[in-house]
């Protein structure tokens, strides 16, 4: 097997500066969620550590996650596949097909057993031994448990892969499911979002390469750098929300002025993902900002919960009480504080007036 690349080497190559090469690897720590402290780990990394193998199959899929993934634009996707990975084989990006192709997929997990990199997308069907998905005249669950025996890290891009997607929404007729129970021992991080952000998808793949491990994940397997919070946590809307100023509908005055869209059924207060903070479109806009109400992709069951309508709301009672009445009581809350740090501010103030016109007197009287 033909000695590998690393980052470095093939900067030196293509005549790339050692500034730029390190410009690039503090724009790697940004992209990947981890603080500038560890940039003399990711410089090293890329120095020492050839380009990765990956890997990337497809199941029952619609392609979106790809079409996300080449949208990236930091890295740009040219740049990912063409300088920081060494993507070996993916039916969407490769331009061979046909059993030269299948061959090549064999003799690369062979040569690089336990070293590459398996990103799946899409569900895998398991009704009637899963003849409805077949992929290089072999079901896609067999072949998925071979490629993932041989990874050192599989990643479940898109929520088809992570929990089974739209293929399993009732009644699921071809028993599709998420990958995960396919996957043996090996370690699998879930990307979930219909499709995920682009620059997410990059961001999980760089850290799996230049670390050789997972990032931190949350009890759902997600990276937490990117699922750490909701996006109702980073919704321009929510003070809105706050101070309990719904819109009614997507054209009435509320929905003109930007007030929240939860009476219109959106999902932020219980989807986790960072549409809020790194949007689409290289940061432009998100559904929200585009005035449509969060529908929960990167949910589990996104697709059934909201079979009634998307626009359905949350429910109306849960354990806080009456949703419409939060707001209104967080700012009555507010209005509290608000007047107990006044009156604390008046007490406080007296004090100290005393405390001075004290020690005026004293020095007067010396």
């Amino acid at each position: 097997m033909e000695k590998r690349e690393s980052l470095w080497e093939k900067c030196l190559r293509k005549g790339i500066s050692r500034r730029t090469f390190i410009k690039g690897c503090t724009g790697l720590c940004a992209l990947m969620g981890v603080s500038v402290d560890r940039l003399a780990e990711v410089v090293e990394a890329a120095e020492a550590k050839p380009l990765p193998v990956v890997i990337w199959i497809h199941g029952h899929e619609c392609t979106g996650c790809d079409e996300s993934f080449i949208r990236s634009a930091a890295p740009l996707a040219s740049d990912l596949v063409l300088s920081q990975i060494d993507l070996e084989y993916d039916h969407l990006l490769s331009a061979a097909c046909g059993e030269p192709f299948e061959a090549h997929l064999k003799a690369t997990m062979a040569a690089n057993k336990g070293n590459y990199i398996l990103a799946v997308e899409g569900a895998t069907c398991t009704k009637d031994n899963g003849v409805y998905c077949m992929s290089g005249g072999h079901t896609f669950s067999s072949l998925l448990k071979e490629a993932a025996a041989g990874a050192m890290a599989v990643i479940a891009y898109g929520t088809c892969a992570a929990y089974g997607g739209i293929q399993a929404a009732k009644p699921n007729p071809t028993g599709s499911s998420g990958i995960g129970a396919f996957c043996g021992a090996t370690p699998v991080v879930n990307v979930p979002g219909c499709p995920p952000i682009p620059e997410v998808m990059t961001g999980v793949v760089m850290h799996v390469a230049l670390f050789g491990s997972l990032p931190p994940l949350d009890g759902e397997g997600r990276p937490k750098q990117f699922y750490g919070n909701r996006i109702h946590d980073t919704c321009y809307r929510r003070p809105f929300f706050d101070a309990a100023m719904f819109a009614d509908s997507y054209d009435d005055a509320g929905a003109k002025a930007g007030w929240c869209l939860y009476k219109l059924g959106c999902r932020g207060p219980e989807t986790y993902n960072s549409c809020g903070n790194i949007r689409w479109f290289e940061g432009l806009s998100y559904p929200i900002q585009s005035g449509a109400a969060c529908i929960g992709c990167a949910n589990a069951n996104f697709w059934d919960d909201g079979v009634g309508s998307f626009s359905e709301r949350l429910p109306k009672y849960g354990k806080l009480g009456n949703a419409d009445k939060i707001g209104t009581a967080v700012g009555a809350a507010a209005v509290v504080g608000v007047a107990a740090h006044a009156a604390a501010s008046v007490v406080q103030k007296g004090k100290r007036e005393a405390i001075e016109a004290a020690e005026s007197g004293k020095k007067e009287s010396r």
